[in-house]
């Protein structure tokens, strides 16, 4: 008997969120079919913008990829309330008997991914039933925007959960996991193509609506991201004998030469908690792509807020300018350790609840450590008014509106000098001096030295963790194991993460149990899990 498991078999497709970046305010469109909707243009840019809505609510539910890769990796704990589940701690420490209840901890991301996947298939199966009235690179314009989105997509799910279910076209099959590579493979494609049929428009000569959706530059980007995982976690020369590592230089080289982006100038401009006044705003130089929120998420279908950040929050308390949250991802005191008292970053990636000289009582914070994300902080004012709320969101839990963003250019500037840029030392000093305010102590590029620096770049920002796996399975697996002191509602209590758990499940996590029940066990599930 077939089981539809991984999407929404339904051809009205666009729920389209309300937005404050201008390209996604269009009509909501209800009462559309597959047979009639795709003729027009603008039918297919009603089309694509449901495609980058579908992207936008992949972390409405479930947990957020950027929060689960900081708890997965050295950076953080799992976190959240003395006497919540044990769901995130089940995720951190790999172990699924810490939680043998929470078997669908990932089943929200799993089941929203393929939606934003459909969005984006069905759209590309009907690009032939459009007229296009003699413009075929709009044309072209649309199916890169979407196999793009479908490509960030299966990245995202492909690191996760290894072996997933790939879907090209709008399918009732009940489709059985594909090997990695071919995951890889139709990603390099998309990516090329993508790559390959965008215009190159610098950053700044955009018109400044069209902020927010994917260019040229994210696509090449995102190609040398993949690159670097895939060959660094498989092992492999090249990217599925599709893109090599010269090729994939090229691409970064290209973003570098011709994107027009550059650093902001102050590290702690880039993050709205950490300038407040100062903040360089959004889509500023800096952003090469990023998942684009807004304030307006309501109760009633409307998911276009960023609904994952609250879980960043300190556990129930607001210190100007940092808002109230859950207290999942509680950083860990390796990484403040980490920083030279003179890098910038430090300050203005992590709050430390002594060093800002708060007065906190964490008697409801579990794995308490001292320090919260600042980068991804919600924000409140001087009385505690949410910020969320002033805008005009429902409530500071789903209101919250900063965009993720996604790749830097500082990101390209170091993938550049890892992949062996004639100009390595140049891009790696661009960013370490910015760090430091001008002049770093002098550092020499190399591989130990560029990963050290990303660590300390991307901190709260969901890199940490794919950048231990692509080293290998048990250099992650050993730089994550520790046991150490934490607190659980104030008392003292030793926190042990196990090296084998992480290696025993090859660093991924578990396939949504729920979805193997549904596919009558077609889907077979993680080892260690």
């Amino acid at each position: 008997m077939k089981k539809i498991t991984i999407y929404i078999p339904v051809i009205v497709l666009l729920s389209l969120a309300a937005c404050k970046k201008s390209f996604l305010d269009t009509q909501d469109v209800t009462t559309a079919t597959e047979q009639n909707f795709y003729k027009t243009p603008d039918d297919a840019w009603k089309a694509l913008v449901g495609t980058y809505d579908g992207l936008q609510r992949v972390w409405s539910g479930g947990i957020a990829l950027p929060l689960a890769a900081e708890i997965m990796s050295d950076n953080a704990f799992g976190g959240t309330g003395n006497s919540d589940g044990l769901g995130y701690q089940m995720m951190d420490e790999f172990d699924k008997l810490r939680s043998p209840s929470d078997q669908n901890l990932f089943g929200n991301n799993w089941t929203d991914y393929y939606k934003a996947i459909f969005r984006a298939n069905m759209l590309l199966t009907h690009l032939d039933q459009v007229n296009w009235e003699g413009n075929d690179n709009l044309r072209k314009t649309y199916e890169s925007e979407a196999r793009f989105i479908r490509a960030y997509c299966y990245f995202d799910m492909v690191r996760l959960w290894g072996n997933i279910p790939l879907v090209t076209k709008p399918t009732t099959e009940n489709v059985p996991q594909a090997g990695a590579d071919s995951i890889y493979k139709l990603i390099a494609d998309d990516l090329t193509f993508a790559a390959a049929n965008l215009k190159a428009t610098p950053y700044g000569s955009q018109d400044k609506a069209t902020y927010g959706r994917v260019t040229k530059w994210a696509a090449e980007a995102l190609m040398g991201r993949v690159f670097l995982y895939y060959t660094g976690y498989y092992n492999k020369a090249d990217l599925v004998g599709t893109v090599s590592k010269a090729q994939a230089l090229t691409y970064l080289e290209d973003v570098i030469s011709n994107g027009g982006f550059s650093l902001v100038e102050k590290f702690a401009n880039l993050w709205p908690a950490a300038s407040v006044n100062d903040y360089a705003g959004e889509d500023n130089k800096e952003t090469v792509f990023a998942v684009k929120y807004t304030y307006t998420s309501n109760y009633n279908g409307n998911t276009d807020g960023n609904q994952w950040m609250v879980m960043y929050g300190i556990r129930g308390a607001n210190f100007y300018p940092y808002g109230s949250g859950w207290g999942g991802g509680t950083v860990s005191a390796k990484l403040w350790n980490a920083y030279e008292a003179a890098d910038t970053r430090r300050s203005a990636s992590i709050v430390s609840i002594a060093d800002e000289a708060f007065t906190y009582d964490p008697k409801d914070q579990r794995e308490y450590t001292g320090y919260y994300n600042k980068k991804y902080s919600p924000m409140a004012d001087a009385a505690g008014k949410s910020l969320a709320e002033k805008m005009g969101g429902v409530n500071f839990m789903i209101g919250q509106f900063e965009d993720y963003v996604s790749i830097r250019f500082a990101d390209v500037l170091l993938m550049a000098a890892e992949l062996g840029s004639a100009n390595a030392q140049t891009y790696f000093n661009l960013v370490r001096n910015r760090a430091y305010g001008g002049s770093a102590p002098a550092k020499t590029v190399n591989q130990a030295n560029i990963m050290a620096e990303r660590r300390l770049e991307f901190a709260g920002e969901g890199q940490r963790y794919w950048d231990l796996l692509r080293q290998g399975i048990s250099t992650a697996a050993s730089t994550i194991a520790e046991s150490v002191t934490v607190k659980n509602g104030g008392a003292n209590t030793t926190k042990t993460i196990v090296a084998s758990k992480i290696t025993d499940t090859k660093g991924l996590a578990q396939i949504p149990n729920s979805q193997i029940t549904l596919s009558n066990n077609v889907l077979k599930q993680n080892a260690g899990w």
